[in-house]
């Protein structure tokens, strides 16, 4: 089932704030005064009253509250009843909305730092908006503080994060501080890095956990250029990441395969085992058909199963050259069983589903699903697995 992040879900039942606010969930009426102030209590059982003290209450049944009680009150809708002890949220009184920033228990919580950006992809998934978002990352220094401490990572995304310049840096500082056990995954176009003292500044933070997620689309600077609508861009992001592994800053090198990517694919592993073998992990990406790759999806969209060649080609390229790979974003059943010890579970929890073939598929719990924006398109290879396995067609 799929979560609902963001949404018109609460009901005031007394209100007394009107400008949104932030909070951590708590399911302890019982915490102690002191820790109450950041808090919003979720109320999943009748209680004889409600403790004060709290920014405010979640209720999941349906109490009764005295009218001239001056707290912030509301009635939770069912679909986000999951939300737990822990979680960090956004409340909107005047909207009468909730968004779930953090969650706790979750492998997949990642911050939009801005919604700018100097590339113009054409498959981009959040596509850019030139407007000033300054106050994300305003919101997200006040979440940090809330976040546990065992989480095991975060990630950071745009836009482009690097346009917030010393922010960003600032930011990094932040969560190396205060999260110094949670590793750090930065998505970045790696075009601000061309910029040897930037890198050199990020560099210098030593957040002891970093990683830059950084897309390279071909090994032919023009091609690269087209898929990113920006001219000179090849040359900045390779020179942004030479930048960045002198300062020994780890990077993933991120390339989406679609129908202007997949004939070069095997090239493009050869490039990087010739001249980037330094980089620290390489991702095959399946494309998300959401943003502009559902606009331009007529033209971007090619099965699986058509470019099953050049991935394995390229695979066992970069395999033999001892650099770690992993496919993202694809069905086991649409692999060549060869491939399977490198694909991952890499969709968002929130956003994967699966569909009725993969009801009593041997190989579901490896697999990572479906986007749930994957509706229109999917590939003729989706099936059940646990029979003995064959190649799939394609991949000849």
């Amino acid at each position: 089932m799929l979560l609902q992040l963001h949404g018109r879900t609460l009901r005031p039942l007394t209100a007394i704030s009107d400008a949104p606010f932030i909070g951590r969930i708590c399911e302890r009426p019982d915490v102690g005064p002191a820790d109450r102030g950041r808090d919003i209590l979720l109320v999943r059982s009748t209680l004889e009253k409600l403790p004060e003290g709290f920014s405010a209450y979640l209720m999941q049944v349906d109490d009764r509250v005295q009218r001239d009680d001056r707290r912030n009150v509301f009635a939770l809708a069912p679909e986000m009843h999951y939300l737990a002890d822990g979680d960090v949220v956004r409340l909107d009184p005047r909207r009468c909305s909730l968004t779930a920033l953090y969650r706790r228990n979750s492998p997949s919580n990642s911050f939009l730092m801005t919604e700018r950006c100097d590339n113009y992809c054409v498959m981009c998934s959040q596509p850019p908006k030139e407007r000033d978002d300054s106050w994300l990352l305003e919101e997200l220094r006040t979440v940090v503080p809330l976040i546990s401490k065992e989480t095991v990572e975060i990630g950071i995304t745009g836009g482009e994060p690097t346009l917030l310049g010393e922010g960003l840096v600032a930011f990094v500082e932040q969560l190396r501080d205060e999260l110094p056990a949670t590793a750090l995954h930065i998505l970045s176009n790696g075009r601000r890095f061309a910029d040897a003292a930037f890198a050199k500044r990020l560099a210098a933070v030593r957040h002891p956990d970093l990683m830059l997620g950084i897309p390279l689309y071909s090994d032919v600077a023009d091609e690269h250029d087209y898929v990113v609508q920006a001219r000179g861009a090849f040359s900045e992001t390779v020179r942004g990441i030479l930048n960045l592994k002198q300062h020994r800053v780890r990077v993933e090198l991120r390339f989406v395969i679609h129908a202007d990517t997949y004939a070069r694919l095997p090239e493009f592993a050869q490039f990087l085992a010739r001249n980037l073998l330094f980089v620290d992990h390489v991702a095959l990406m399946g494309l998300e058909p959401t943003g502009f790759a559902k606009s331009n999806l007529y033209a971007l969209w090619i099965d699986p199963l058509e470019y099953g060649r050049q991935l394995s080609d390229a695979v066992r390229t970069l395999d033999r050259a001892g650099m770690s790979v992993s496919i993202y974003n694809h069905q086991l059943c649409v692999l060549d069983p060869a491939l399977h010890q490198f694909a991952r579970k890499s969709i968002s929890d929130w956003k994967s589903m699966y569909v009725d073939e993969c009801d009593g598929c041997a190989k579901r719990d490896d697999c990572g699903g479906f986007f749930a924006s994957s509706t229109s398109h999917r590939s003729t290879g989706i099936r059940r697995l646990g029979w003995p396995e064959t190649t799939p067609a394609g991949t000849d």
